[in-house]
C-alpha cells in the first residue's frame, strides 16, 4: 500500500521505517525542510532508528521523506503523528488540524486515516473527522476508514521497541477498526482493539497519568525522607521485593519528554471543560513534579553553603541534559530548567551530554563540555541529572569534590543522593 506518515519525529520516523520494512511504499511527510534533508541523506536523529536502518529503507526505495504536501496524494493509509503541546494550559491542536486539512485534499473512498497524536478523548470524532469530511466531501465510516491508535514509543528502550509493544487500535465503526487493526497487524506483534476512539484516547492518558502520579508520590516521599534521615532508595528497593501490589517508581529531578509534562493536563482540561470539575490527582502531581527542578537547585545551594560558598560565581557541572537516560531527547527536560535557574543565580554552569545534539534549545549561557578529569575536578558541585550508561561513574566519584546524584548511581563520601 501507499502509506503517508505525517510527522517524522520520535513517533513518526520509527513507524514510517517499520512500514517501509514490511514492504509498503512510505512517504514520510514533515514540514521541517532541514529534518527532511537530514533524513534523505540517511542521517537519523532518533535512537530507535539507526542511520544504517534508515539508509536501507532509502536504498530499497520503500521510504521517501518529503516536505511537499502534494507527495501525500494517492495514499491508501495515512497516519498522523504530530506534536500536541499545551498553550497557556490548554491543548494546542493546530498541528492535528493542519494535518487533517492537508490529508483531506487527497482523501479517496476506501482509504484509511489514523490519528496517533496524544490528545483528549473525543478529538478523533469531534475535531479530526469533521475537518477530513469537510475538506474531502466524504463521510467517515461510510466512505473512508477512520481510527485512533495511541503512540507508545519509549525512546531508547531496547526491549520494548515499536514492533514489540502491543498497539491499542480503534475505529469509528466496525469496518474502520478492521482496517486499522489490519494495518498495524503487519507492523507489530500484538494489537489490542477497543470499542471506539474515545477509549483508545483515554487509555493513552491513563497510562501517562498513572506514571505521572506515582513519580510525584516518590518525589515527595524523597523530600520528606531526607529530613527524616531515611534512605528512600533503600525503602523503595525493599518495597519492590513484594511480588504483588507494588510497582517500582524512583525519584528524580523532575519529569520531561513529550508525555508526562503534558498528557495528564489534557485529561484535566477535558474534565474541567465537560464536567466543571478538577482532576485533583493530576493537579497535585503537576505541582510536585514541576517544582522538582527548584528543589534540586536548592540542594545545590545548600551544598555550596555548607562549603561557605555562594552559588553566585561557583562552577557547577551538570551531567545530562536529556529527560531520560541513553537518549538525546531533551524536550521539556528538567535538566534544562535547572541549568537556567542556576545561571540566573550567577553560577558558571557547564553541561555534559554525549547524546543531546547542539541544536537542542538550551540557554545560550550554558557551556557544553566533555566529562574530563579536569572538568570534574574544577567544579564546585557536580550534579548527575541524567544517568546515561556512557558516563564513567567511577571517574566521577574519584575526581569530583562533591556530587549531587539525583539518580542514585553513585556512592561514596563525596556523593549525596536526592
Amino acid at each position: 500500500m501507499r502509506v503517508v506518515v505525517v510527522g517524522q519525529g520520535y513517533v513518526g520516523l520509527p513507524l514510517a521505517v517499520r512500514a517501509a520494512e514490511v514492504g509498503h511504499q512510505v512517504i514520510g511527510y514533515d514540514v521541517d525542510e532541514r529534518r527532511v534533508k537530514s533524513l534523505a541523506a540517511g542521517e537519523s536523529y532518533v535512537e530507535d532508528v539507526t542511520s544504517e536502518r534508515l539508509a536501507r529503507a532509502l536504498e530499497r526505495g520503500t521510504y521517501r521523506p518529503s516536505e511537499l504536501a502534494r507527495d501525500c496524494g494517492g495514499f491508501d493509509v495515512a497516519v498522523v503523528t504530530v506534536p500536541t503541546p499545551l498553550q497557556d494550559g490548554a491543548p494546542d491542536l493546530r498541528y492535528i488540524e493542519e494535518s487533517a486539512h492537508t490529508l483531506a485534499r487527497f482523501l479517496r473512498p476506501g482509504a484509511t486515516v489514523i490519528l496517533e497524536s496524544t490528545t483528549y478523548p473525543g478529538t478523533t470524532e469531534e475535531l479530526f473527522a469533521p475537518i477530513l469530511e469537510d475538506g474531502s466531501g466524504l463521510t467517515a465510516g461510510a466512505d473512508f476508514h477512520l481510527g485512533y491508535s495511541p503512540e507508545r514509543i519509549d525512546p531508547g528502550n531496547t526491549v520494548w521497541g515499536f514492533q514489540q509493544t502491543p498497539k491499542v487500535v480503534s475505529g469509528v465503526d466496525a469496518a474502520s477498526l478492521k482496517a486499522v487493526e489490519a494495518f498495524y497487524g503487519q507492523l507489530v506483534d500484538t494489537t489490542v482493539p477497543v470499542r471506539s476512539p474515545k477509549e483508545a484516547e483515554l487509555a493513552k492518558l491513563l497510562e501517562n497519568t498513572f506514571r505521572h502520579v506515582n513519580i510525584a508520590l516518590v518525589n515527595e516521599i524523597a523530600m520528606f525522607a531526607r529530613h527524616l534521615d531515611i534512605d528512600v532508595w533503600q525503602s523503595i528497593e525493599a518495597a519492590s521485593s513484594k511480588p504483588f501490589g507494588f510497582m517500582k517508581f524512583t525519584p528524580g529531578p523532575g519529569v520531561g519528554g513529550h508525555c508526562l509534562p503534558i498528557d495528564p493536563s489534557y485529561l484535566n482540561w477535558r474534565v474541567q471543560r465537560e464536567l466543571g470539575q478538577n482532576f485533583r490527582f493530576v493537579e497535585l502531581a503537576n505541582d510536585i513534579n514541576n517544582h522538582m527542578p527548584e528543589y534540586v537547585t536548592r540542594r545545590v545551594v545548600d551544598a555550596l553553603n555548607a562549603k561557605r560558598r555562594s552559588v553566585n560565581g561557583s562552577r557547577i557541572l551538570l551531567l545530562g541534559l536529556a529527560y531520560k537516560k541513553n537518549t538525546g531527547d531533551a524536550r521539556e527536560s528538567p535538566a534544562v530548567r535547572i541549568a537556567q535557574l542556576l545561571l540566573d543565580m550567577g553560577a558558571k554552569v557547564r553541561a555534559v551530554d554525549p547524546h543531546v545534539v547542539e541544536g537542542v534549545k538550551v540557554d545560550a549561557r550554558l557551556a557544553r563540555v566533555e566529562a574530563t578529569r579536569k572538568e570534574l575536578a574544577a567544579a564546585d558541585v557536580v550534579v548527575l541529572l541524567t544517568d546515561h550508561d556512557s558516563f564513567d561513574y567511577q571517574m566521577i566519584t574519584e575526581h569530583a569534590s562533591f556530587v549531587l546524584d539525583t539518580r542514585n548511581r553513585m556512592t561514596g563520601p563525596k556523593v549525596e543522593v536526592l
